[in-house]
Order: structure tokens, then C-alpha cells, then sequence
């Protein structure tokens, strides 16, 4: 532990400040201590500390209202919220206005040293986002993602505000436009870079094993229970947990993941005990949030809990001058995994890449340069290379497929829906996970659909 970490206690009551002093200074940090915001902002001008830990609640000036001072006055602490039962939509407001994490009270020691070792790495992480930041201005890459269009740039931009901190993020978009990609990125460039990173797709688990595959179980919760099992909150312990599709959660396990994010614990089916857990959680979906609230689908208060921020994927066609960059790292990570040493792609085949409408979006241009790069091996792809059909397919710029689909007059929603999803899965040649992007589905809702029209379908 650095002996220079400075730490400002601003807590009114005496006891716990005195407390809260002696066993963040048994730590290695210094530690000075304030009783309430205004004599917080005295301590900060004197004592310059790099990390605040602050009480919600204390007379003159409050903990929100010393957040906002700071946020109003771009001084840049990293601040952990002290909590009391009853308050955690003033902690996640806190997180809103910067707060770097929260803690309810009584403290667990354990939680509280873990958040500032995690804390106290951040200075570190800042410089490295300079350098990213730097490389970012030069090539138009961030972590994982690609892109120099504005569109991108601005994802960039609030990616690199929110990966050092531990709010929640809710990644909208439709499917194939990066989700996971995004989250990855906050991952790598946060303070639990080093921690597991844990994704679990909420539509593709049986709804009868997705609270087992969350929150763990113990040797006999159930019929086939055979050993004790973790869950993805433990897996991914001090580090960081995807939800995706967090819309296709059902109902009941959405309630217990919103006390799960309330109060940092859980229990594992089975089991009689709570067990503290330190999780960053990121949540995407490629549904309308409102839609999915509206529809049943989608817990309000889950939603609001989730989406303290939210990062906007747009489709590949709102970004299209982003291809050729795309394609660059693409086949460059290809070659690498697949032994060969492709060099480019030729003018002919970027003319069809610009008029093609991309359905499935940054994954439909990976699978396609993809199958292309294995097949032409070295030199620049050419046209020859793509999958069959796909230059017809390709008819301008606003165009989705060459094929057209007529649906008569008079038609009810349900046959013109069959007719599309069965449409859509010939022009693929029967490939469900394709078929499934293309029509903005989950894979999960397209194989509900084909049980319904039956196997003559």
C-alpha cells in the first residue's frame, strides 16, 4: 500500500469517524476527517486527499450536496458514499454525480478495504486512459472497439467517463452492433481489468436454470443438485458480470437480481446464508427498454437500477464510413487465428461492403470477412471471396435484401410475421443464429416461433 494515499473521513458522527479513521489508517493510507461538508471542503483545500469516504446524511452540508459542489467544480476525488438503509436511490443520484462506489452501514471492513485497494489504483488507470485517449485521437481505437465516425467517437468518449468507476451501464442496441464488445472495453480499462470478466446470455438458459446459473445453488436445492455450484455474481468476484439480453430474465429472478444489486449479497438456492459479493454488473439488451417495461418483460425498478448510464450501439449502417477500419482490425485478428496473411480488400469488394444495408451489423461483417480471409489466404480479398449471392443482395445503400416479400392485403399480423421469419430463414439457408440477428430477434424468441408454427413449417 502507497503511505501517500490521502483519505478524508467526512462523517458527522463522532464515534464512527473516529472508527472509520483508525482502521482505514491501519491499512497504510492517511487519513484526516471532517464532520460534514462544509468543514469536508476546508480539509480538501488543506489536506488534498485522493479519495473521500462520505456519510449520506450530515447536518449544514450534506453528502449529495458536497458531491455536487465538486461535480459543479470539476475536482476530481474518487468518492465512496456511506449509506444507511433506506437510502440507496440517493447512492445511485451519488453515482450519477461521480461517486466512485458506495458502502451501506454498518460497514464491512472487508468491502470498504477492497473498495479503496481498488480505489487507490485509479490514478494509474487515468494515465493509462491519456495514453488509450492519445492512441485513440491517432487510429480510432479504444480497447476492443473501432471506429472514427462521430457516432463512435462519442461512445468512446462516455466510455472513457464511466470505465474507472463502478456505476451500472445499460448497452441498447440491436443485435450484432457490439454490446458485449462495449462492456468488454469498460472491463479492460477499469480497475478490475486484472478480475474475471463474466458474460451470461439471460436468453439462451432453460428459465428452470437461470437463478441457478446467476446466484449458484448448494448440494441438493433441487432435483439433480448433485454438488454445491457458484454462480456467475461469484465467478465473477471483484470483477465484472454481463447480462446480456437482460430482457429475456424472467420476472421473478428480476426481482431477486434487484435486491442482489441493493444490498451486495446473495443467496444461493438452497442455502440459509447471505454471501457479500463485489461486482461491477452491465446489462444489454437489443429490446426498447420502455417497450419491454410496458410489455411485462422488464422490471421498472430493475431498469432504473441498471441504467445509472446508458450506452447507445448504433446499426453498422449509421456508421458505414467506419468499414474500412473495421475490416483492417478484423482481418488482422483473422490472420493471426486462422495462419493466413490477407493484406486488404480491393476497391470493388468496399463498393459492395457501402451499399450493402449490414442487417446483422458489425457480427454479419466479422462472419463475412471471416469465411473471405480463410478462403483467399493472402494478398486483397476480392468480390470471388464473398459468400454467394451477396453482391446481388447488395442493391444500394437503403436496400436490405434483394429479395422482396408480398404480403397480401387483408393479411393479419401473425401470417405477415411467419411469412417474414420463414422468408428470412430460406435466404440464409436455414441459419437460426443468422436468421435471428437479421430480423432483430433473440434466438431464443425465433425457436419459440418455429415450435409454434410447427414442424411442417
Amino acid at each position: 500500500m502507497n503511505a501517500a494515499q490521502k483519505v478524508l473521513i467526512v462523517e458527522d458522527e463522532l464515534n464512527a469517524r473516529l472508527g472509520l479513521a483508525e482502521l482505514i489508517s491501519g491499512w497504510g493510507y492517511r487519513t484526516e476527517m471532517a464532520e460534514d461538508g462544509v468543514e469536508a471542503l476546508e480539509k480538501i483545500a488543506s489536506f488534498q486527499p485522493a479519495m473521500l469516504v462520505l456519510d449520506m446524511r450530515m447536518p449544514r452540508m450534506d453528502g449529495l450536496q458536497l458531491l455536487a459542489h465538486l461535480h459543479e467544480q470539476e475536482i476530481k476525488l474518487t468518492v465512496i458514499m456511506l449509506t444507511a438503509q433506506g437510502t440507496i436511490d440517493s447512492a445511485v443520484e451519488a453515482m450519477r454525480l461521480g461517486a466512485y462506489d458506495y458502502i451501506q452501514k454498518p460497514v464491512d471492513p472487508h468491502r470498504l478495504r477492497t473498495i479503496l485497494a481498488n480505489a487507490s489504483r485509479q490514478q494509474e488507470t487515468e494515465r493509462e486512459l491519456e495514453i488509450t485517449r492519445r492512441r485513440l485521437r491517432d487510429t480510432g481505437v479504444l480497447g476492443s472497439l473501432v471506429g472514427q465516425s462521430q457516432a463512435m467517437q462519442e461512445i468512446f468518449r462516455l466510455v472513457e467517463q464511466i470505465a474507472s468507476s463502478n456505476v451500472s451501464v445499460l448497452i441498447t442496441g440491436e443485435s450484432g452492433t457490439g454490446k458485449e464488445i462495449v462492456a468488454r472495453t469498460l472491463h479492460q480499462l477499469s480497475p478490475r481489468a486484472n478480475k474475471p470478466f463474466v458474460a451470461v446470455n439471460c436468453a439462451a438458459i432453460p428459465e428452470t436454470l437461470i437463478e441457478s446459473e446467476i446466484f449458484g445453488h448448494e448440494q441438493g436445492a433441487f432435483t439433480g443438485a448433485l454438488e454445491r455450484r457458484s454462480g456467475c455474481f461469484e465467478l465473477a468476484e471483484e470483477g465484472t458480470l454481463l447480462l446480456d439480453e437482460i430482457g429475456e430474465m424472467p420476472i421473478a429472478t428480476q426481482a431477486k437480481l434487484l435486491r442482489v444489486l441493493e444490498e451486495r449479497r446473495l443467496r444461493r438456492l438452497g442455502s440459509k446464508v447471505e454471501t457479500a459479493v463485489n461486482v461491477r454488473v452491465l446489462a444489454a439488451t437489443n429490446k426498447d427498454p420502455q417497450s419491454a417495461i410496458a410489455d411485462g418483460h422488464l422490471r421498472g425498478d430493475l431498469f432504473y437500477r441498471l441504467n445509472v448510464f446508458n450506452i447507445h450501439m448504433p446499426p453498422l449502417r449509421e456508421h458505414m464510413e467506419d468499414i474500412p477500419l473495421l475490416a483492417e482490425a478484423m482481418i488482422r485478428d483473422m490472420n493471426a487465428r486462422h495462419g493466413r496473411s490477407v493484406q486488404g480488400i480491393s476497391g470493388e469488394v468496399l463498393e459492395v461492403f457501402a451499399s450493402y444495408n449490414w442487417p446483422g451489423n458489425v457480427r454479419e461483417l466479422r462472419n463475412t470477412l471471416e469465411r473471405a480471409v480463410i478462403l483467399c489466404g493472402s494478398g486483397d480479398l476480392q468480390r470471388g471471396h464473398l459468400p454467394p449471392g451477396f453482391g446481388a443482395q447488395a442493391g444500394g445503400a437503403g436496400s436490405s435484401t434483394a429479395e422482396q416479400i408480398a404480403v397480401p392485403v387483408g393479411a393479419t399480423v401473425e401470417v405477415a410475421e411467419r411469412l417474414l421469419i420463414l422468408k428470412t430463414l430460406h435466404a440464409t439457408g436455414n441459419n437460426k443464429t443468422r436468421a435471428a440477428e437479421m430480423l432483430g430477434i433473440s434466438l431464443k424468441t425465433l425457436h419459440n416461433k418455429l415450435k409454434e408454427y410447427g414442424p411442417g413449417a
